[in-house]
């Protein structure tokens, strides 16, 4: 942690009543995007430069008060939606997972399951309703205005990808409560429980993309994959459920390649995001060329 960052954490510290006057020790933690950081017993969140032109923090506050009171995120201590500084309850002795942590534990996988079955029946509210092919628009709208380049064909899948939106559109679902962007080291665990944390993407939304979106993002195989469906459904999983979740896998990289070329434009050096979204993109075409993803394609046609 360089002494900027540190200076610039506390600074931010008097704003937070819980932490005003502390003088302690502070630890740098993870993050892609943001600047994290354990203070105490408190998890403090300072938003990373650029954020704002894509994130609603007001909306996020919401959301991360919800998620907690239903039980399956830290206690929020203190939100300011102007500034983007939050604070939570810092979570002791909970594993950060990764893919590789999901991959060595099973009973992780389950866990995760039941949180998001936790949050997504808990009849919480989020302001915010995640639609895809809106916030592809979206996002693509922002990349105009920068120097980036996107994949070949990129524009392509899209409209390959309407076949996709017209399928959903036959089979509408309840939107609940969702995390949206379910990476792995967005997950605490416990060992007995899961606690899920950044809330920024949040939204109203189909469950099965958080499902399918946690299955991407862990790397996850056959086994797993079934494992998280049955923690989540409480045994087999309906049909239509399981093709969601697969249709879902394609979908969540075609929208988060975009994402990895906005952080490229914002010159954030936290990875090579030019890689980053183009082994997104690659994974999309893939998985969108299987006879997995075509069944489960045909599964909500044929409804």
């Amino acid at each position: 942690m360089t002494d900027e960052t540190e200076s610039r954490l506390r600074a931010s510290l008097p704003d937070i009543p819980e932490l005003a006057g502390y003088a302690g020790p502070v630890e740098r933690l993870g993050g892609l995007t943001n600047l994290v950081f354990r203070v105490g017993d408190t998890c403090v969140r300072l938003p990373g430069d650029g954020t704002e032109e894509y994130i609603n923090r007001a909306h996020e506050a919401e959301a991360a008060h919800a998620a907690a009171a239903a039980g399956v995120s830290p206690e929020v201590i203190y939100a300011d939606p102007t500034t983007g500084v939050m604070a939570t309850r810092f979570i002791d002795g909970a594993i950060t997972m990764t893919p590789e942590g999901f991959g060595k534990d099973l009973g992780a996988v389950r866990r995760a399951g039941e949180a998001f079955r936790i949050l997504h029946t808990s009849g919480a509210r989020f302001p915010f309703t995640f639609e895809l092919f809106a916030m592809i628009d979206e996002y693509l709208a922002i990349l105009a205005t920068k120097d980036v380049t996107l994949p070949d064909g990129y524009h392509d899948v899209v409209s390959e990808a309407q076949t996709v939106r017209q399928a959903l559109a036959r089979n509408p679902v309840e939107l609940v409560a969702c995390h949206c962007d379910p990476l792995c080291e967005n997950f605490l665990d416990t060992g007995e429980r899961i606690f899920i944390v950044d809330w920024e993407y949040s939204g109203m939304n189909d469950p099965m993309w958080d499902l399918g979106d946690l299955s991407v993002e862990g790397g996850f195989d056959a086994n797993q994959d079934q494992a998280l469906l049955e923690a989540y459904f409480g045994g087999p999983p309906p049909a239509t459920d399981q093709a969601r979740m697969i249709i879902y896998k394609a979908m969540c990289d075609l929208l988060w390649t975009l994402w990895g070329l906005i952080q490229l434009a914002s010159n954030n050096p936290a990875e090579d995001f030019r890689a980053y979204a183009d082994g997104r993109f690659s994974r999309c075409k893939a998985l969108m060329a299987t006879p997995e993803f075509a069944q489960s394609l045909a599964t909500l046609q044929d409804r």
